[in-house]
């Protein structure tokens, strides 16, 4: 046996709805068609809200769980390990620069040397 309560929707919701409704009644629509049509986007309102609380309740618990796990983590008696960076630099571009700076020296001191 199923237990469905229902819940009646809010008057915020009605009024929504038949605002909706209204905006896109075509001019030989009745009252009644249009309550219909009110009550339908009423109903479609409601279905979004119970998804957006189920999809709430489901985050929660994902967040909770991971909260738990990383409690359960953080408390072991193991010590907490130091990361140690150390940054080294390629040799090629000193290298380079080394090898670009005598290359310069040269030829300025035999330019220097064929203008005397």
């Amino acid at each position: 046996m199923i237990n469905k309560s229902y819940q009646k929707p809010s008057q915020q919701t009605q009024e929504e709805a038949l605002k909706i409704a209204n905006a896109i009644q075509r001019p030989a629509q009745t009252k009644e068609q249009t309550k219909l049509i009110a009550q339908g986007i009423q109903k479609g309102i409601d279905l979004y809200k119970k998804q957006q609380k189920e999809k709430a309740r489901q985050l929660n618990k994902r967040l909770k769980k991971a909260a738990v796990h990383k409690e359960k983590t953080s408390d072991s008696d193991e010590p907490d390990v130091e990361e140690i960076i150390v940054y080294r630099q390629h040799w090629l571009p000193w290298v380079l620069l080394l090898v670009s700076w005598l290359g310069f020296g040269v030829y300025y001191f035999l330019n220097l040397r064929v203008s005397h």
